[in-house]
C-alpha cells in the first residue's frame, strides 16, 4: 500500500510515496555490488521488541521494506534473522536470498532453498547439508564478507544491488569490513527499554561517516531516513 509521505529533505513539504522516495539505489559501483542496508529502530535503539522487528514497524515501514526488495537484485541476511523472521522465497522473480551463517545453521530442506531462491555464505570449515544448494565460502573461522560480496555476481549474474537485511551482528560485520554503501532506516515513535541489539552489534569503534540524503516523515511520526556513505573514492 502507497500511503503518503511527507518529504523533509530534498525538498521540504513535498508529498511523496515510497515507491518514489525508493526508486532506486543511491549509487552504483564498478567493483562489487552496491550494499544497502535496511532496518528499523526504535528512538532507544533497540531493532526488535520480542526478539522481533514486527513491533516496531507500521504499513508505511512494511511499503518502504517491499518497495527496496522489489529493486534489489539479492537480499543478505544472517541466518538467525531467516529463522526468527519466517524467510521463504522472495516475491520478486530472479531475486535470490543470501544467508549469513559462521558454522553452517541453516536448514537447506526450507522452502526458501528447495525453490532455488537460497544460497549461503560461509566460512571454508563449515558444515552443513549442501542439497544442491549454490554455496559462497570464504575466510577460514569467520566469514569473510569483504571477499564474499564482489563474489555474489558468480552466483547471482547481472547482480548490483544487495540489500541488506540484519540481524545487528550481520550489519555490525558489513560495518566493520566498511561495506555498507547506503542506509535505509525508519524510526519507529516508540521507546521499548529490555535489552534487544543496537542497529549494528559486534563492530569496532568506527569512525564513519554519512550523508543525509533523503529525509520524510509520516501521519505516525515514523521517520524514514536514506543515508550514503561518504566516501573519496569508489
Amino acid at each position: 500500500m502507497d500511503v503518503p509521505l511527507h518529504h523533509v529533505l530534498p525538498a521540504p513539504a513535498h508529498s511523496t510515496t515510497p515507491s518514489a522516495a525508493y526508486a532506486a539505489p543511491l549509487g552504483r559501483r564498478s567493483d562489487r555490488p552496491w550494499v544497502g542496508l535496511c532496518m528499523v529502530v526504535s528512538i532507544d535503539g533497540s531493532t526488535v521488541v520480542d526478539g522481533a522487528s514486527a513491533g516496531l514497524s507500521s504499513d508505511n515501514d512494511f511499503a518502504v521494506l517491499i518497495q527496496l526488495r522489489s529493486i534489489a537484485d539479492v537480499i543478505l541476511v544472517g541466518a538467525g534473522t531467516v529463522a526468527s523472521e519466517g524467510y521463504g522465497p522472495p516475491k520478486t522473480p530472479g531475486q535470490r536470498v543470501a544467508v549469513v551463517t559462521r558454522g553452517g545453521s541453516v536448514d537447506t530442506s526450507s522452502e526458501l532453498f528447495t525453490s532455488g531462491a537460497g544460497f549461503v555464505i560461509t566460512t571454508e570449515s563449515a558444515t552443513f547439508e549442501e542439497r544442491g544448494v549454490d554455496v559462497i565460502r570464504v575466510g577460514s573461522d569467520e566469514v569473510d564478507l569483504d571477499a564474499a560480496i564482489p563474489l555474489i555476481p558468480s552466483v547471482c549474474p547481472g547482480a548490483t544491488f544487495v540489500q541488506a537485511e540484519g540481524g545487528a551482528t550481520l550489519n555490525g560485520a558489513l560495518a566493520a569490513a566498511d561495506l555498507v554503501d547506503e542506509m535505509n532506516i525508519t524510526t519507529s515513535p516508540a521507546i521499548v527499554g529490555g535489552d534487544g541489539s543496537r542497529l549494528v552489534a559486534g563492530a569496532p569503534d568506527l569512525g564513519q561517516r554519512f550523508d543525509l540524503e533523503q529525509m520524510v516523515i509520516d501521519g505516525e511520526s515514523f521517520v524514514f531516513s536514506r543515508w550514503i556513505r561518504r566516501r573519496t573514492s569508489p
